[in-house]
């Protein structure tokens, strides 16, 4: 397991980290921790948690302290009595490493690729945000959770699958309507950092409209560059990604360069009756760009006699469309992955 934001404080927030780390796993009530300004406790006691996503059962804390002592009274606050802690505990054990053995034998990305298809078919995005929604709890005992609770359980996963992760954390902007902070995963594959945000892709997977439903890859394996587009600056430390050779799209030959591969390819698609995801890094993906590819698809269902449904993740440039028979309506929408990040309309 990697303790990435542990490396990162001095050795006296190093201190209180491991105080608070130990008198949580011993499901103390309260017990002394180093002294230290109320700013960096928040900081020390958030980031220990996305270091450590086992530790479930803490979601808060309150201290007491007195004028001059070197130390202060950590009290921390758990969702559940001692003996419930206790048996989710086991429950979850169970269930990692359920998850762990059908790993077996795979590679690094094969790993990766598991763990987020679990997250896309088996989680779904709890906008009523439950207390649990926020720890691994929920995600892998409840089947719903929120961006830190799926970051917390794609961590314990690729953790005991011994693939190297680390949780990301960006801020809030409200000026473009982003009421929250949002988290994900740094992964190291073959010795590259990417970045994988299950929790977006869990947002566009699954069956609209009657379009086939399909895992979404928009956010597997993304470079700094790419990720960017429409996620907000980091506010805590993570290595660089620079690598967009193995993009999702791009390794499965579907990220196209050239606007008439992307007609061959809807034209193989309306003739198959099947569902097409692709990625266009042909320039910049511009509304001329995009009406353009749209005019394809609508040229590749006119020769086959069917009408098309196209939505589209304009800011990863990423377009899925299908085909209908002809006395559908077309129908063209954007999506929108950061939608339970944002304030309600």
């Amino acid at each position: 397991m990697e303790q990435f934001y542990y490396n990162h404080f001095d050795k006296m927030e190093q201190g209180v980290y491991y105080a608070i780390l130990k008198g949580i796993r011993d499901l103390e009530t309260e017990f002394l921790i180093p002294a230290c300004e109320s700013s960096r406790l928040r900081e020390i006691f958030f980031q220990l948690r996305l270091d450590h996503p086992e530790i479930f059962w803490a979601t808060g804390y309150h201290y007491r302290f007195y004028r001059d002592s070197p130390n202060i009274i950590f009290c921390p606050e758990y969702l559940f009595q001692k003996d419930k802690i206790l048996e989710h505990q086991k429950a979850m054990d169970a269930r990692v490493r359920k998850l762990v053995r059908g790993m077996d034998g795979m590679s690094e990305l094969e790993k990766e690729k598991y763990v987020h298809d679990f997250i896309c078919e088996n989680v779904r995005y709890d906008k009523l945000k439950k207390p649990y929604s926020h720890e691994v709890i929920g995600p892998l005992g409840q089947g719903v959770g929120v961006c830190e609770g799926i970051a917390k359980s794609v961590k314990i996963l690729l953790d005991a699958a011994k693939v190297w992760n680390i949780i990301v954390l960006c801020g809030n902007n409200p000026e473009k309507g982003i009421k929250y902070r949002h988290v994900w995963n740094i992964v190291r594959i073959g010795g590259t950092y990417y970045h994988m945000d299950a929790t977006f892709d869990d947002t566009l997977t699954g069956e609209s409209a009657g379009m086939e439903a399909l895992i979404r890859y928009d956010y597997f394996n993304l470079p700094d560059k790419q990720i960017f587009r429409d996620h907000e600056p980091l506010i805590a430390p993570a290595p660089k990604c620079t690598d967009g050779d193995h993009f999702y799209y791009r390794e499965k030959k579907l990220s196209f360069t050239k606007e008439e591969d992307v007609y061959k390819r809807a034209l193989q698609a309306a003739k198959k009756k099947k569902t097409l995801v692709f990625h266009w890094r042909g320039g910049y993906f511009t509304r001329e760009i995009f009406l353009n590819l749209v005019n394809h698809v609508r040229k590749a269902g006119e020769e086959k006699n069917l009408t098309p449904y196209i939505s589209t993740n304009f800011a990863q440039a990423v377009m899925k469309v299908s085909f209908r028979e002809p006395e559908k309506q077309e129908e063209i929408v954007l999506e929108d992955a950061n939608i339970s990040e944002k304030y309600e309309e």
